[in-house]
């Protein structure tokens, strides 16, 4: 595995109870949650790209 940067976030208070709950319910801690969820942000804008790429030729 790849080592990991930390690095500090600033957040709003109430979106980051929101983000320890939600990844409770998922039995993740809250920066397995904040991964998880900049992975699947990244996997869709990866696929979202490639279909503008395929429209354009």
């Amino acid at each position: 595995m790849a080592e990991k940067k930390a690095f500090i976030l600033r957040v709003n208070p109430d979106v980051l109870k929101e983000i320890e709950t939600w990844g409770a319910e998922e039995f993740r801690s809250t920066n397995g949650q904040i991964e998880y969820l900049l992975q699947q942000a990244l996997l869709a804008r990866k696929k979202t790209t490639k279909k503008k790429k395929g429209s354009l030729e």
